[in-house]
């Protein structure tokens, strides 16, 4: 099958979000005074901060809400006096600045440019991405970011590939491919719209989802190889 639209998840398939994440978020709590516990409060976070997320891709909370509110609730659990307005505004301003490349993600993008179109389809809030993704070395090989803070609705949602479509300089589904690390936002969200899709599993984790996709890697350099079939 020959393709010449890749369509990306960004955090956590071009992007290393955890480990971007994990040296912001310590970074922003020294600068407000907070010296322990920082793994403790990492941990928590995490957990928070999915639980937000999972609601917005049900469209139960909104992306405004959910920034200060993972805040909200660690300072609380952890008797922190501290604005977490202030601390997400502090977050959401360092971490565009803190950018971290998975493994092989600039060669794959420069292999893929010269073969077609690369496109960006994220659930993160446009002015971080955008500006994570120009501080990356990433920015030449893209074409275009959909951003679901801009479309109004969020993978695995089929009104946000339809304005991702829309994005392409030309757009077959036929042709078209979804690389990302969920399952339940990327590989099903291709699927439902009708597009093939590759799981990115670096892992290699098992799931019980009982859909799947059309191919799974566990490194973004096996790219080149299964493309080329």
């Amino acid at each position: 099958m020959a393709y010449d639209l890749f369509l990306f998840d960004l955090d956590d398939t071009l992007l290393d979000f955890k480990e971007s994440e994990r040296r912001c978020f310590a970074a922003v709590l020294q600068s407000l005074g907070v010296r322990d516990r920082l793994d403790e409060l990492y941990h928590q976070y995490q957990i928070e901060n999915r639980r937000l997320w999972a609601l917005f891709e049900e469209a139960k909370t909104s992306k405004e809400h959910l920034k200060v509110e993972r805040f909200r609730r660690i300072f609380e659990n952890f008797g922190i006096e501290i604005d977490p307005h202030k601390a997400s505004d502090h977050y959401l301003e360092a971490l565009p600045e803190t950018v971290v490349l998975m493994d092989h993600a600039e060669e794959i993008c420069k292999w893929l440019a010269e073969r077609g179109e690369i496109g960006i389809i994220t659930n993160g809030m446009h002015a971080v991405q955008m500006k994570r993704i120009e501080n990356s070395k990433l920015a030449p090989y893209i074409s275009f970011t959909s951003v679901s803070e801009e479309c109004g609705y969020a993978k695995p949602d089929i009104r946000f590939f339809e304005h991702s479509a829309k994005m392409a300089k030309k757009f077959h589904k036929e042709s078209a491919v979804v690389i990302g690390d969920r399952m339940e936002t990327d590989i099903l969200g291709a699927q439902n719209f009708g597009l093939r899709s590759c799981w990115f599993n670096p892992e290699k984790t098992k799931h019980n989802f009982s859909f799947k996709a059309d191919y799974e890697i566990s490194h973004l350099s096996e790219i080149q190889s299964l493309l080329k079939r």
